[in-house]
Formats: C-alpha cells, structure tokens, sequence
C-alpha cells in the first residue's frame, strides 16, 4: 500500500500543483469561504464522496462509509438522517478524521489589503484531498467510516468550536490534522508526528477618560496617559511569567482625537496573551485582567476587557505521536522523522481533543523549506512537500484502518488523560 500511494501521488504531481495553485487564487477571509467550500464541494462530487454543508455558515464534512455505495454528496440533510444512514451502512470499524482548514489570513500584500494565504491552509486542503484521492485510486476502503472536515475559521479560532458545536466530532475516535511548518523549525523533508502549540488569547479592552483643554489637563483625565501604565502592568505580568513559559504583550494602542489640544477621554488596546499549556493560560488570564483593572482604578478610570479569540494549546498523545511517526519513517526513512517541534502560535485545532478527551488527536508538522515565515506576506515552500503531506496523511489512515490499531485506540480512550 505504501509503494502504491506514492506512486499514485508521483505520476499526480502536475495536478496536486495545479490544485493548489486554484484554492490559493481563492484566498478568502474566515467566514466568507464561500468560493472555496464550493470548489471542495466539486472536488468531492468527482470523487463520488458524500458530503455535509452547514446552512449558518461555510465548510464542509465529508464522509467516506465502508462499504457504502451512496455516491453523491448530502446537502440538506439533517445530522439525525446521516447518523441513520451511517448506522445502517454496516461499518463496524471506528471513525478516522482528517482535518484541513480552509480561511485565509486578511492582511496588506504590497500595500493591497487583501485575503492571504499565508498560513498554508490553501495546502492543507490539498494534502487532505489529495489523501483521499490516493486511497480511493488504490483500492483502500475503510473499515469504519473516513471523516474529512474542510473546517472554516480558523484564523479567528471560532471553526473547530463550531463543527464542535455542530456534532462533527461526533462519534470520531482519531483526528489528524496536518501544517506547513518554517525552517527555522522543520528541515525540508523532515515530518513529525506533532505540533506542540501553545495556548493564545487575544483580549480587547477600552480605557475611559475626561476631555479637557490641554492647556488646563488637571481638568480632564488623559486616556492616554491610563493606556501608558496599561502597557507597563501588561510588560511587569509577563516578566512574572517568563519561566513558565509564557508572555503578555500589548499590540494596539489607538486614540481616536483629532485635535491636539484636547485632553483625550478615549482609548483602546489589544493584549495578546501566550501561554505554552491550558493550565499556564488559566492562570494566567485572571492575574492579567484583574492588574490591568486595577489600573483603571488607580486612574479613576473605567476599564473595559473583553475576550476575543482563544485557542487552546496541544494535548500531546505519545501513542498516536508513534504511530504517525512510524508512517513517517516508512515513507522517509528515519532521518527524515523529526521531534514534535515546541511554538507558542496557536491553533484552534486543539479544542477537539480539550473538548473531546475521548478523542484520540495529533496534528502533523510538515518541514517544506517556508520561508521567510508563516503570516508573511510572501510567505513560500518548496511544492514538492504536498506530495509528501498526502502520502504521510494517506498512510496513516491505512495505518489507523487496520484492526489491531483501531482496537488498541478504542480500548484506550477511558484511560488517556
């Protein structure tokens, strides 16, 4: 099976490009990947795989039943009508997923403010149909059932929630995801069985003042000078947490005063806030909130924070970590297994299994030659490392299909922590 699937995806080269190259030109914001669910919806339709779209918003689910004939996709239908018709399917294997996010970053590119992909999600989404392509063009047919979540959002950490919300986890029993990594990390043709992200919030707050001419501040309360401690309380918390590891910084500043001779009596700021595990976040966030309130207060200024993202950092699960990595090995050879690189960039991927402790989770690091960074504008990798992402994708599902692994999943999960 190995040697087939690479073969398969060697003699697809041109094409895994050229599809790559497609959902790139459709670079679409996070809740406005409408062009790209429709192109996935095609792709799947040619592929004869069924697949769900949600009503509220964009993504889709695709769902590959052993031994079922259905061919078509199941727009419309409710999640009650899949789950009868899954039941009746007769697959008694376990769940597998997949999963590819789908948004692009919003950013200026050459002075154009534009949506982006510069986070690698347009090759996510081709390792992950190209991974389904190779199966079925090999013959492999899945003992259960082969999830595929084309999941939406991810950049504002609000999709993984939301699929979650939406029961797409449900009944899953192992989920790989998959992400380009920078060289500083990975090494071109290097792969690893993880990613160990940290947990990232992101907080918004406003501080109040009181106008007053400039000539006369004592009448007034400079919001701006309540922003300046702001940032010197934000700078002491995170120097209080540097041996956790993880860190507090202020990104925005803004006043929105037009004159200058009036005493502001407005601002805003944005606090990022990192943190390498939940736990460290948990305390964190609430040492954070309660110092930059208490700012406000010896200012006499009202302070408002609200939270408005949050991802949560990885869940690391050393017996899935193993069995991709031995895939990796088998396609690679040994040196081209590499430890889970440690990040503090976040993903929102990590919600499944923190949501969902029975879920059996990892997402792979793929080593491409990125340069000169993720979120770069004119962030590059070498395209001969889609090849490779499909194929360690592909074989890890062959891998996971076979009964003794699925079993010895199945029979875990009471005791993963």
């Amino acid at each position: 099976m190995r040697e087939a699937i690479a073969d398969w995806l060697r003699a697809h080269r041109d094409e895994i490009r050229a599809t790559y190259g497609e959902l790139h030109a459709l670079a679409e914001a996070s809740w406005q990947e409408h062009q790209t669910t429709a192109y996935l919806s095609r792709a799947l339709d040619e592929m004869g795989v069924p697949y769900d779209t949600f009503s509220a918003h964009t993504g889709l689910v695709a769902h590959w039943i052993g031994g079922a004939a259905d061919g078509g996709n199941s727009e419309g239908k409710g999640r009650e009508e899949r789950g009868r018709e899954e039941k009746g399917s007769g697959a008694k294997g376990a769940c597998i997923a997949l999963r590819a996010d789908i948004d692009a970053l919003w950013q200026q590119v050459d002075g154009v403010l534009r949506a982006n992909h510069s986070c690698g999600h347009d090759a996510h989404m081709t390792m992950a149909l190209f991974a389904l392509k190779a199966l079925q063009a090999v013959g492999f047919m899945p003992a259960g059932e082969l999830r595929v979540l084309f999941q939406p959002a991810e950049e504002v950490g609000e999709g993984a929630l939301r699929l979650l919300e939406a029961g797409c986890l449900d009944g899953v029993d192992v989920l790989l995801g998959i992400h380009l990594r920078p060289a500083k990390e990975l090494a071109y043709g290097q792969v690893s069985g993880a990613i160990y992200h940290g947990a990232c919030a992101v907080l918004e707050g406003e501080a109040r003042g009181r106008q007053a001419h400039a000539a006369r501040p004592s009448d007034g309360l400079n919001a701006i000078e309540v922003l300046s401690d702001i940032v010197q309380t934000v700078r002491a918390v995170s120097a209080s947490y540097a041996a956790v590891p993880a860190s507090c910084n202020v990104t925005k500043l803004h006043v929105p005063n037009e004159s200058s001779n009036i005493i502001p009596d407005l601002g805003t700021f944005t606090i990022d806030v990192r943190a390498q595990t939940n736990e460290a976040m948990d305390r964190l966030l609430p040492d954070l909130e309660a110092a930059v309130h208490a700012v406000g207060g010896a200012n006499g200024s009202p302070v408002t924070l609200r939270m408005k993202s949050r991802t949560a950092a990885a869940s690391p699960d050393p017996d899935l970590e193993a069995l991709v990595g031995t895939v990796i090995a088998e396609l690679l050879g040994e040196d081209g297994y590499a430890p889970p690189p440690v990040t503090p960039g976040g993903e929102d991927f990590h919600f499944y299994a923190l949501r969902k402790p029975e879920l059996r989770a990892t997402m792979v690091g793929l080593g491409c030659g990125l340069q000169p960074g993720l979120h770069h504008p004119h962030m590059q990798f070498d395209l001969d490392a889609l090849e490779t992402g499909a194929a360690v994708l592909a074989l890890a599902v062959v891998r996971l299909n076979s009964d003794s692994q699925l079993n010895g999943y199945r029979g875990r999960t009471a005791s993963k922590g």
